[in-house]
């Protein structure tokens, strides 16, 4: 057997490479230190981010169980946690990395004052003076010293981040630059602690604030709203003590949305790039946008959102990410939720389709119109469409004699056998009314106004629009417009 020698890391090269450590921007490393704050039972966590003129500075703030000085030596030792050990359920950390690597993604000088009852404790490490492994440390006075403030509940913790280059890029950072950085961590925080934000599904209700705003809930379900389809949850059993609970919700069609609440639910990528499974590990959420390789992104899906809540127990399994940023289906679920996935999708699909022309509703007036004669069906263009009626007036008689010979065509040339084939083969594939709000938005810009010369005005034109479609099915739409012209 060969001898054995002791070959720790070098100090300053470990704590370095930290650095690297995940894929962190600023909202996802201040996202692990709300983690922590969460799991020391914060309820109120201000989070301050200061320009400096271009050399940022960092503070987040909660109301938790403070640490002691042995606590938080603890707490600051590189691979405080062994990631294989058991843990309470409602722990949100893993590798006992997280506020380290989250921190030195960011800055280079992290500090952190804990207070426990009147005392404080304060630690330091910093990567531009580390002597092998010691840390800086304070007395409670030192520790009170380092704060703009005192903590002003009877225990609490404030972690500090000064240093900030990975912020600042060689102190090119602007101040719009800068501000435009804290905006979208402001959105990405909103969504990823929405749950405990809002206080829903068993997380504990908690207030965050950026520079002295709260955060808004953005729930990617819109569970609350009446068009959102939710589905009962489906549960998975993965252990004898383990389970897997997926939920499909399918967000309302455009058309049940005003243009603020469409353009929140599809995010800064867009709903395409936002359909799929959203993983929350206790209520906290992990990924988003993702089918898993379970099925494409499509168009027709877009609609469809999952969420599946994993506990702490099953990080392995999912291969849980230390910045918590990325996951893995296991492959004894991909089969199972393939099964739920086509029958999610679908769902979203029906909602486009149900958005097809309707025929005899009643009260309106509809683009087609159904006819039976001596026991056969015949579908024709609705002559008495306002929209035709107004196009014709601004023709010439010769012209008006050209688009009825075109709508004849176009009625004799209805290709039926394609469309039952597809219909009766293809249904999900089946769509014939767009999917992009803005391109019906085009179309009522360049329709509205031609059916508004010449015809009624006021209460008159809006009750015309009511009554004909395609208006009258996406009403918030055309509401819009209508307010933008004056006419309401």
């Amino acid at each position: 057997m060969g001898k054995r020698v002791s070959n720790p890391p070098d100090a300053a090269a470990l704590m370095t490479t930290a650095r690297s450590f995940g894929n962190y921007d600023l909202a996802g490393a201040i996202a692990d230190l709300l983690d922590n704050s969460i799991t020391a039972g914060a309820r109120s966590i201000e989070i301050t981010c200061d320009y400096g003129r271009g050399h940022p500075e960092v503070r987040v703030r909660d109301d938790g169980k403070g640490m002691s000085a042995k606590e938080l030596q603890l707490a600051m030792r590189p691979a405080s946690v062994n990631p294989e050990h058991e843990r309470a359920t409602d722990d949100l950390g893993r590798f006992g990395w997280g506020m380290k690597s989250a921190s030195f993604s960011q800055c280079k000088r992290l500090t952190v004052v804990s207070k426990t009852q009147e005392y404080y404790a304060g630690a330091t490490w910093d990567l531009d003076d580390i002597d092998a492994w010691s840390m800086a440390t304070y007395s409670s006075d030192e520790a009170l010293g380092l704060l703009k403030d005192p903590i002003p509940t009877v225990t609490g913790t404030e972690i500090i981040w000064q240093e900030c280059d990975r912020l600042s890029e060689d102190n090119s950072l602007t101040q719009g630059q800068f501000n435009e950085i804290v905006a979208h961590a402001r959105r990405e925080l909103s969504l990823v602690f929405h749950r405990y934000i809002a206080g829903v599904a068993g997380a504990p209700k908690l207030s965050v604030c950026v520079n002295h705003t709260p955060l808004d809930v953005v729930d990617p379900f819109y569970s609350q709203h009446p068009a959102t389809q939710n589905l009962p949850p489906e549960t998975i059993r993965v252990a004898e003590d383990a389970v897997v609970t997926m939920r499909a919700h399918t967000l309302p069609h455009y058309s049940k949305l005003t243009g603020d609440e469409y353009e929140q639910l599809g995010g800064v990528e867009g709903y395409i790039k936002n359909q799929g499974f959203y993983v929350y590990r206790n209520n906290r959420l992990i990924i988003h946008g993702t089918w898993f390789r379970l099925a494409k992104h499509g168009e027709l899906s877009k609609l469809v959102r999952i969420s599946v809540d994993i506990p702490n127990t099953l990080d392995s399994m999912w291969k849980i990410t230390i910045d918590k940023s990325d996951a893995q289906l296991p492959s004894r679920l991909r089969k199972r939720m393939s099964v739920l996935v086509d029958s999610f999708r679908n769902r979203s699909t029906r909602v486009f389709k149900s958005k097809g022309g309707k025929i005899d509703a009643t009260g309106r007036s509809s683009v087609w119109e159904r006819y039976v004669r001596n026991q056969q069906i015949l579908y024709r263009l609705n002559r008495s469409h306002p929209l035709l009626k107004a196009v014709n007036a601004k023709l010439s008689s010769e012209a008006r004699s050209g688009v009825a010979l075109m709508m004849r065509l176009i009625e004799q040339e209805l290709p039926i056998d394609s469309v039952f084939s597809d219909a009766s083969s293809n249904p999900q594939r089946l769509n014939q009314t767009p999917t992009d709000p803005k391109a019906f938005h085009d179309f009522v810009r360049a329709t509205i106004p031609i059916l508004l010369a010449n015809g009624p005005s006021g209460a008159e034109a809006i009750e015309t629009l009511q009554r004909t479609e395609p208006y009258a099915t996406n009403w918030p739409t055309v509401q819009n417009y209508l307010a933008e012209l004056g006419v309401i």
